[in-house]
């Protein structure tokens, strides 16, 4: 593990991530990988309790971090690999609330709203997700308070001071995607890209138009399901009507 990424989902941490993969310093872990892995799920819940865990059975053959789960016990990581630099991505904190209450807070509330669907939608370790994130980020980041958006907010701004007080000075780079490659660059000793402009990936639009493409992809069993017992009953209609 060479960077461990300190900042919230939504702070940029999709382009952060293609960016440090881009400069060598991947493959990158990210909340995109860990919802695949049931097993990785497990043992960020575990984290979040408390539970002592053997990082390398997340970490091995990654070279850094961003996002959440992750965000959520950099100081732990800071411990287990003390080379690793950390990036801490930052923006303003009331555009970053719209942001995430915009896009990821609720794929949570359908996650927890929607069990009536569960023999029909299929997203990967949904139910074990939905746990993970409860205890690492509604409740373990927000105390179960993100829609008090003042709470919300404070937490955050919390969560950034307190990085700026835990990690020394020359391990730390406070970072904004929209400053591109030279701080990045320079903080981790690497030449910038002559060729390509850094990444600006997953805005809030992308994300949203994303998650409809999702939804309707797992909804469509549903629709089927439906419809064939929609079909059955009008057959069974006519046949008696005969």
């Amino acid at each position: 593990m060479k960077v461990i990424g300190a900042g919230f989902a939504r702070t940029g941490t999709i382009s952060l991530k293609a960016a440090l993969e881009h400069l060598g310093f991947g493959p990158c872990y990210h909340m995109s990988v860990a919802e695949k892995e049931g097993g990785h799920l497990d043992l960020w819940d575990a984290a979040a309790r408390g539970i002592l865990i053997d990082w390398d059975r997340i970490f091995g053959g990654y070279e850094s971090t961003v996002d959440w789960p992750a965000c959520a016990f950099y100081e732990e990581l800071m411990r287990a690999y003390p080379d690793a630099k950390v990036v801490l991505t930052v923006r303003d904190p009331e555009r970053w609330y719209d942001s995430i209450n915009g896009t990821i807070y609720p794929l949570y509330k359908v996650a927890i709203a929607s069990r009536w669907t569960a023999p029909f939608i299929r997203f990967p370790h949904r139910d074990l997700l939905a746990r993970m994130t409860r205890n690492v980020v509604w409740n373990g980041t927000f105390d179960g308070r993100f829609e008090d958006r003042r709470h919300a907010v404070a937490a955050f701004e919390r969560h950034v001071e307190e990085v700026r007080r835990h990690v020394p000075a020359d391990r730390l780079l406070v970072f904004e995607v929209k400053d591109g490659w030279k701080p990045l660059c320079d903080f981790l000793g690497v030449d910038v890209p002559a060729d390509r402009p850094f990444p600006h990936l997953n805005d809030q639009q992308t994300f949203q138009t994303m998650a409809r493409r999702r939804a309707v992809r797992a909804l469509l069993p549903v629709a089927a399901t439906v419809g064939l017992v929609g079909a059955a009953v009008g057959v069974a209609r006519f046949r008696s009507a005969r």
